[in-house]
């Protein structure tokens, strides 16, 4: 670009930057907003739904649970959040998260490249498999971890790894996602 010269405006009317700190700050509005520690508000209104018992919450020193990373669930208890989503919000015949918020929620509203767009927290993107492509939403975490819905396969899928800090710990688990499973239900 040349001085003067005007760039496209961006998808979305936004430009992408991914901040833990602020997804961290989303922590302190959602207290103030319901009046409860987000750590007490996700046990009530979704962890307990769900059956997930066994959270472990990361803390900053000012004792605010961290909304940012660092949040231990089992494999099993991802995969729940990942089938409430493709449930679009229901568990159990019981709506936990409004079904308008979850189609908001993973629809694009940034483009970060020419292959992945974001959601509300959600990363959005096609994978390919046997020559087919699948749009998908998920959750991705340091060490390669993976959160994925597939509504076209009906089909919420976790890959849990310990890459943390590592270089292609992302593409690891992206490639066990299209090399095994989609793979594998692509018959």
């Amino acid at each position: 670009m040349h001085v003067g010269e005007q760039s496209e405006p961006p998808p979305f009317g936004r430009y992408f930057s991914y901040c833990t700190g602020g997804v961290f700050v989303l922590s302190e509005i959602l207290g103030k907003v319901t009046g409860t520690r987000t750590d007490r508000y996700a046990h009530e209104k979704l962890f307990l739904p769900l059956g997930i018992t066994n959270v472990q919450w990361v803390f900053s020193p000012q004792n605010i649970p961290q909304t940012g990373g660092g949040l231990r669930l089992t494999s099993r208890d991802l995969l729940k959040i990942a089938q409430l989503y493709l449930d679009g919000g229901r568990w159990q015949g019981r709506q936990l998260v409004d079904e308008a918020w979850v189609r908001n929620s993973t629809r694009p509203h940034a483009r970060i490249d020419e292959t992945t767009e974001y959601g509300y927290l959600w990363w959005l993107k096609s994978f390919q498999s046997g020559g087919k492509s699948y749009p998908a939403f998920f959750m991705s975490g340091n060490g390669g971890n993976k959160i994925v819905v597939v509504p076209e396969l009906d089909m919420a899928a976790v890959i849990t790894s310990t890459n943390y800090g590592t270089q292609g710990m992302h593409q690891q688990t992206e490639k066990i996602l299209t090399d095994y499973i989609l793979a594998a239900v692509d018959h």
